[in-house]
C-alpha cells in the first residue's frame, strides 16, 4: 500500500468514527428509519453538489443498475441497522462491532466468492466470534434496551458491507472500473430509493416526532455530508486501489476514533469487560487482514 492509501484509511476512520456519535444523537430523538433516510438523502445531495462543481459527466457505462443495488446493500441496510443499534447500544459498542466487517467479509469471501482462507485467518474468525460473545454477554450491564437486538443489527450491517465489497470488485472494478465519485453517487441514489418507502410508512404510522431539534439536524447534516458524501468517495477509491478486504481494514481504526468522539461529546465510558472483548475482536481483525507469510513454491 502507498502512503496516500494509508492517509485515506486514517481519514476515513476518523470520519466514520464520528458517524457513530452523530447517529447516537439523532436516532433516539427521531427514530432509526428517519435517521438512516436523512443520512443517505443528505449524502446524495452532497455528492450531487460535488458532481456539479467538478462537472463530472454521468457516464455509468451500463453499471447504474448494479450500483443502485450496491447502494441498498452497502448503505441502505447497514445505515438502518446502525441507526437501530444507536437506540440500544453505546456508540462504542456499535463501532467495535463494525470492526468485525473484515471477519464477515472473510467468511463471505470463502463461502460465496471462492476466496481462500489460511489457518491464521480461520483463527482470526474464531477469535472474532469469541470477542463478540464476550462483548454481548459480559459487557456493560448498565445498557438500557435489548443488547442482543443491537448486536444483531450491527452484525447484519457488517454482512452488508462484506457483500458489497466483493460485489463492487466483481461488478465494477473487474468490469473496467468506474470513477469512485459516480459509484458513491449512484449508491446513494439506490439507498435513498430503498429507504424512501420505509420513511413514508414510518411518518404515516409512527409516533409524532419533534422535528425542531438543532443538535439532531446538525448531526444529520454532518453524518450525511461528511460521513457519507465525502467518506464514500474515499471508500470506493480504496476498493478500486487496494481491493475489498484491505479496504475493510478501515474498520480496525474506526473504534478508537468513535470512542474518543463520544467520550468528548457525550461522556460515554467503556467497561473493562467491553475493553477485553474489543481487544479480542481487534486481534481477530489483525489476523484476518494481516499479510500471510510467503509460501514456498
Amino acid at each position: 500500500m502507498r502512503a496516500i492509501d494509508y492517509l485515506r484509511l486514517l481519514s476515513l476512520a476518523a470520519i466514520w468514527g464520528a458517524s457513530f456519535l452523530f447517529m447516537r444523537i439523532a436516532s433516539p430523538a427521531i427514530g432509526p428509519i428517519n435517521t438512516a433516510f436523512f443520512r443517505v438523502f443528505f449524502g446524495l445531495i452532497g455528492l450531487t453538489i460535488i458532481i456539479l462543481v467538478i462537472r463530472k459527466t454521468l457516464e455509468f457505462r451500463g453499471k447504474l443498475g448494479k450500483i443502485l443495488i450496491l447502494g441498498a446493500i452497502n448503505s441502505g441496510i447497514p445505515f438502518l441497522m446502525y441507526s437501530i443499534a444507536a437506540t440500544l447500544l453505546p456508540a462504542g459498542y456499535s463501532a467495535i462491532l463494525n470492526a468485525t466487517t473484515p471477519l464477515t467479509g472473510a467468511m463471505i469471501g470463502f463461502f460465496i466468492f471462492s476466496e481462500s482462507l489460511t489457518i491464521k485467518k480461520w483463527l482470526g474468525v474464531t477469535l472474532g466470534i469469541i470477542g463478540i460473545s464476550v462483548i454481548t454477554t459480559v459487557g456493560d450491564s448498565n445498557i438500557d434496551g435489548n443488547i442482543y437486538i443491537g448486536v444483531t443489527a450491527c452484525l447484519i450491517a457488517t454482512i452488508g458491507y462484506g457483500f458489497a465489497g466483493f460485489l463492487t470488485r466483481k461488478w465494477i472494478t473487474q468490469q473496467g472500473g468506474l470513477d469512485s465519485t459516480l459509484v458513491a453517487f449512484g449508491s446513494q441514489i439506490g439507498a435513498t430509493a430503498f429507504l424512501s418507502p420505509l420513511l413514508l410508512w414510518n411518518i404515516s404510522t409512527g409516533p409524532s416526532i419533534d422535528w425542531f431539534q438543532g443538535d439532531v439536524w446538525i448531526s444529520l447534516l454532518a453524518v450525511g455530508f461528511l460521513c457519507t458524501s465525502l467518506a464514500y468517495i474515499l471508500y470506493f477509491r480504496l476498493v478500486a486501489d487496494i481491493g475489498p478486504l484491505r479496504s475493510l481494514t478501515v474498520t480496525f481504526l474506526v473504534p478508537p476514533f468513535a470512542v474518543l468522539w463520544v467520550f468528548l461529546v457525550l461522556d460515554e465510558t467503556i467497561s473493562s469487560e467491553f475493553l477485553l472483548g474489543s481487544l479480542i475482536v481487534l486481534l481477530s481483525v489483525w489476523l484476518i487482514v494481516g499479510p500471510d507469510s510467503k509460501k514456498a513454491a
